[in-house]
């Protein structure tokens, strides 16, 4: 992807390119940091909130300006075409002034070295300012969603999918686990109110706080020092099925940025024997920071979890979390560009890859043994139906099958959808290797 050099655009141009950059195939967790690297520090939480706000939505902002334009810009007028989807989301969704957004935008026109087209830019945007956000029937503008995926939701969730819709295009929380190897979760709800943050706790996940608003990281008491730690309630919830227990050999396979593993050590007041392996070594040293930060030890490998011949030494694993790549429809509202890069062909392959990656890691497991599937997929495609094909021809695997406070049971394992001011979208299937009958004392 080509770009105009970064110091010379507006911040405005500037996010045009990134989301051309998405448009590409790029997340935005790739393409923003590039961006944002030689800008005034001061206008990158600007240039984050214009892209993750655009994406969020894009198909509601798409479908106003497709009203707007005569006829679509040419193909290497896409940036301009974004250029006017970000100013388009600052007029609906900011309280910035509207002649501002409007002169400003015609400026990022010609940084663009699109002069020609900054009458056309103008003369569209006032008239978006001047008629205001029309009306739409058609889904894919009304719930800013593409239409594959609407009508997924509806088949999978046909009492739910409206919900689902809804809540994706809200902000995630921010929502915390608090170290329990440094205080208790009561102990540091005091700390955030004596520094003035409101947070209560989390209702499912024992040691989750949710704060009132976002905050940055070192504004929390004792994060640097690793009293706590950013995760989202339904990720926390895998320790409730796995029961990690001291000495016991874990693995956590697909283990980046290491949230979960963690999680798991703190659990077990890191005396277990953990091994993290993920296939990218470019995301272990990302595993290695928050391990140090909050005192844990664990062994870190760059493998294809699937590929066990390549790192497994034989020895089998008490427990093993098998965190599959999916679709990651359960955390759109953390991650809106996923409307723009996820295709309907990718589920049935991202599907065979998570039941070959449960099939592999399955040998690797102890008689005994618990073995959790997750995703942060809503699709049953990807969740129940990926457990189910798995026992039926598997005749050693038990599903353990509790009742919960959280989510939904599928029969093969439970849903939680996402939640507005809540939780992400997760999926859990426990599975026991053999006729051992689990813990009852134990529930999650």
């Amino acid at each position: 992807m080509a770009y105009h050099p970064i110091r010379e655009l507006p911040i405005r141009a500037l996010a045009a390119e990134v989301l051309l950059a998405v448009e590409s195939g790029e997340s935005l967790s790739q393409a923003l940091p590039r961006a944002q690297q030689d800008i005034d520090p001061d206008l990158r939480p600007q240039l984050q909130a214009l892209c993750y706000g655009v994406c969020r939505w894009f198909h509601r902002l798409d479908g106003e300006l497709g009203q707007r334009l005569r006829k679509p810009l040419r193909k290497q007028d896409r940036n301009v075409h974004l250029l006017m989807l970000v100013a388009l989301f600052q007029l609906r969704y900011s309280h910035n002034p509207s002649y501002a957004i409007l002169n400003e935008t015609v400026e990022a026109c010609r940084a663009l070295g699109k002069s020609p087209l900054t009458g056309l830019v103008n003369g569209v945007l006032r008239a978006a300012e001047r008629e205001g956000e029309p009306d739409s029937d058609i889904p894919v503008v009304r719930f800013s969603h593409p239409q594959w995926m609407i009508a997924k939701l509806q088949h999978n969730w046909p009492d739910q999918w409206q919900a689902i819709l809804e809540a994706n295009n809200t902000q995630a929380p921010m929502t915390l686990r608090v170290n329990g190897r440094h205080g208790s979760r009561d102990q540091y709800l005091q700390r955030l109110a004596d520094s003035g943050l409101e947070a209560r706790a989390t209702a499912f996940a024992p040691w989750g706080i949710q704060l009132a608003n976002p905050v940055a990281v070192d504004r929390l008491p004792g994060f640097a020092e690793g009293d706590v730690s950013v995760q989202d309630e339904a990720a926390q919830l895998c320790t409730r099925w796995l029961q990690p227990q001291a000495g016991q050999r874990i693995l956590d396979a697909c283990a980046a940025p290491g949230g979960k593993t963690c999680a798991i050590l703190e659990a077990c007041d890191n005396q277990a024997e953990v091994i993290a392996i993920d296939q990218s070594a470019d995301r272990l040293p990302r595993i290695q920071e928050n391990l140090d930060r909050l005192q844990l030890s664990a062994t870190l490998k760059e493998a294809d979890a699937g590929d066990t011949s390549s790192w497994w030494d034989g020895e089998p694993f008490d427990r093993i979390l098998l965190d599959v790549p999916c679709s990651a429809t359960g955390v759109i509202r953390r991650h809106p560009d996923i409307k723009l890069l996820r295709r309907e062909t990718d589920i049935t392959p991202l599907a065979g890859i998570q039941l070959g990656l449960l099939e592999q890691l399955w040998a690797t497991l102890k008689p005994g043994g618990r073995l959790l599937y997750a995703t942060c997929s809503v699709f049953p495609q990807e969740n129940s139906r990926i457990i189910q094909r798995f026992l039926d021809k598997e005749p050693q695997a038990q599903l353990l099958s509790e009742d919960a406070p959280w989510g939904s049971d599928t029969g093969y394992g439970r849903q939680l959808l996402p939640a507005p001011d809540s939780h992400d979208g997760f999926f859990y299937a426990c599975l026991i290797k053999g006729s051992d009958t689990p813990d009852q004392d134990n529930r999650p």
